[in-house]
């Protein structure tokens, strides 16, 4: 047995075990080692749809597992190749394989501004719960610098991504002269960490202060880091200085993000805030057809309206679902039937969380950079009392607990104390923007 089947196998057996067997069957089953060059180990897969989903779902799982078997592979590349090919075979026909197999050739990311073109306002659904931000990009990209900084925060899978950097695309589109350049946040400290190594801080700082559009992904990275932060700083005040555009995401508003300091919080405030929320049915279903129609997937109405209805998570799980109907479809050489897909969903749609109440209120204390213990305790302080009164609105309004039943998990207060609670923030919520705000964020991360 060579080496490469032979770490491909061991870890195919520990993935066997820690993963279901509809899971294990449907994306693992059919791979096999097909090569290893260096650091990197090249997996074959027997579709695009087979390899996406290794590469958006499983990437994390499978190189954790097959460094424990060949600590030299630090990266995983999924080849899509119909049947296994020996190391010599692939080899001796190196610049075939490299011209129709391997995923740097078929990169889609521009080099120099870091835009990934796929990204485009063609494939990109506007409903209620974007549609603010999707108004704010398109006016950017008739006029940069219009709204300066455009910060756009909302749970992970909503697309956001997808947004900011087809309106890095589009204004590329209209005016190729500028100077463009998309980052996430941790690829930019990536970079800062880099250039202190080889003593190169100042073409760092020359660089990033010199593009006419600066986007940054997952700002929020940057919790805690003084010294990244100090950076930001300076550039943010270069570029606005300038007039340049600047885009943020973030998965939480810049006032919730735990270990930001005021001054960006001051600067983020700047511009426009919007946030993307999850999609409602109409959105999801739209989304849905858009996605099928793109993929060419033979799907019915009735299918449509039943995973709009039944699936209620973000984007990316969405179209994680549409991809396991289109390898199943690819499979079975016909279109789904309703049952099958019903079938399809109980195996890899994750079943809602049920939160125990102290797990609730852990949250909520944590979401507040809270001692949980204090929200049970009789303190008086106008801080704790004040999470207090916001947790047992939660448990109430979005858990539909008794008045009685929060009294007597939140410290044994008597029912009463729990009504007076409830209205007084129902009646907060009317003229306190930041507390709804507040409530809209943790409803978020309650999955509400």
């Amino acid at each position: 047995m060579n080496k490469i089947k032979e770490t491909w196998d061991k870890t195919l057996a520990e993935i066997e075990i820690d993963i279901s067997k509809p899971n294990y069957n449907t994306w693992f089953k059919k791979t096999f080692a097909a090569d290893k060059q260096g650091s990197i180990f090249f997996v074959g897969v027997p579709n695009e749809f087979n390899k996406e989903w290794l590469q958006t779902r499983f990437n994390d799982m499978i190189l954790k597992s097959i460094s424990k078997h060949d600590s030299s592979i630090t990266k995983i590349e999924y080849i899509v190749k119909k049947t296994q090919t020996s190391a010599k075979e692939i080899k001796s026909k190196k610049d075939s394989f490299q011209e129709n197999s391997l995923p740097l050739q078929k990169s889609t990311v521009n080099k120099n501004n870091n835009l990934n073109e796929k990204y485009s306002f063609n494939s990109f659904v506007v409903g209620p719960f974007n549609e603010l931000a999707y108004s704010a990009s398109q006016a950017i990209i008739k006029k940069p610098g219009v709204y300066n900084p455009l910060f756009i925060y909302g749970p992970t899978g909503l697309g956001k991504t997808h947004l900011i950097q087809a309106t890095g695309n589009s204004v590329y589109k209209n005016n190729d002269t500028l100077n463009i350049f998309y980052t996430s946040s941790e690829k930019f400290s990536q970079d800062y960490v880099n250039a202190l190594t080889n003593n190169r801080i100042n073409q760092f700082k020359n660089r990033y202060r010199n593009y006419d559009v600066f986007i940054m992904d997952d700002i929020q990275f940057f919790s805690g880091k003084e010294k990244l932060q100090e950076e930001l700083f300076h550039l943010f005040n270069i570029l606005y200085d300038k007039g340049k555009q600047i885009i943020f995401s973030s998965d939480k508003h810049p006032n919730y993000i735990i270990g930001l300091e005021d001054r960006l919080r001051s600067r983020f405030s700047a511009g426009m805030i919007v946030d993307i929320t999850k999609p409602d049915y109409e959105s999801r279903s739209a989304l849905l057809k858009t996605k099928t129609t793109e993929k060419n997937i033979p799907i019915s109405e009735e299918v449509v309206d039943y995973l709009a209805t039944n699936l209620e998570g973000n984007i990316r799980e969405l179209e994680g679902v549409l991809n396991a109907i289109i390898i199943q479809t690819d499979l079975r050489s016909r279109k789904l039937t309703i049952v099958e897909v019903k079938n399809l969903i109980k195996n890899n749609v994750k079943p809602k969380k049920h939160l125990a109440l102290e797990e609730i209120i852990k949250i909520i204390a944590g979401f507040y950079s809270t001692d949980p213990e204090l929200i049970y305790e009789k303190t008086r302080k106008k801080e704790i009392v004040n999470i207090r009164q916001i947790t047992m609105y939660m448990l109430r309004e979005y858990f539909n607990i008794s008045y009685p039943a929060i009294g007597k998990e939140v410290g044994g207060r008597d029912h009463t104390t729990v009504i007076h609670s409830y209205e007084k923030i129902k009646k907060k919520l009317k003229d306190d923007p930041s507390l709804v705000q507040e409530i809209e964020q943790l409803c978020s991360i309650l999955n509400v």
